[in-house]
């Protein structure tokens, strides 16, 4: 048995089905050819990446009456929640303080974001290559004047500034779902008293 062996990405999706029907950790090291900690550690990665990515395993059940029914999809309507299960899940979240707006697209706004950095940064290299061009006298045409350099300074600080503000726009997109998510929870709280 090998300690060193690297799993193929099928090879841990197979060692994850496995072990939730209930294969035991020793038969599957050996089945692959790993430490049983190797098929351990892939069963317990694979846990912590659904709980990650929210990726939902349980139901929950709950007996209302039709006025508070009708009420929470009034409320699920006027936030643009297209389900109950939508909404059930944003209260549930916002209650242990984690609440976030759209993980998905928290998620693409982060990586947005991060994109327009790195074109930022790149323009802003390109800015100071030309900028020492023009001071060794090596730029001499159209494309080196003055003018040039500050419209891609301009460029480059448009692009950050472009990247700040779509930071602040989920952060204060959150902030807000998360006050009128606990404004929420605490009126439920009261009409169950």
């Amino acid at each position: 048995m090998s300690r060193s062996k690297r799993l193929t990405d099928a090879q841990r999706m197979e060692i994850v089905r496995e072990a939730a029907n209930g294969m035991s950790t020793s038969v599957l090291a050996a089945r692959f050819g790993v430490t049983p900690r190797a098929v351990q550690y892939t069963v317990k990665s694979d846990a912590e990446r659904q709980r990650d990515t929210a990726v939902p395993v349980l139901a929950v059940s709950v007996k209302v009456t039709p006025e508070e029914m009708a009420e929470f999809d009034a409320v699920l309507a006027s936030a643009g929640i297209e389900t109950r299960s939508e909404g059930l899940r944003r209260l549930m979240q916002a209650a242990g303080g984690t609440f976030v707006a759209d993980a998905q697209l928290a998620a693409e706004m982060t990586r947005y974001r991060a994109s327009l950095n790195e074109v930022g940064n790149g323009v802003a290299q390109i800015a100071k290559q030309m900028r020492r061009a023009n001071q060794a006298g090596q730029g001499s045409g159209p494309e080196f004047s003055e003018l040039r350099l500050a419209q891609i300074r301009g460029l480059a600080r448009f692009i950050l500034d472009s990247a700040d503000e779509i930071d602040l726009l989920v952060r204060r997109r959150r902030e807000a779902m998360q006050l009128t998510a606990t404004t929420a929870l605490r009126e439920f709280a009261h009409a169950a008293e």
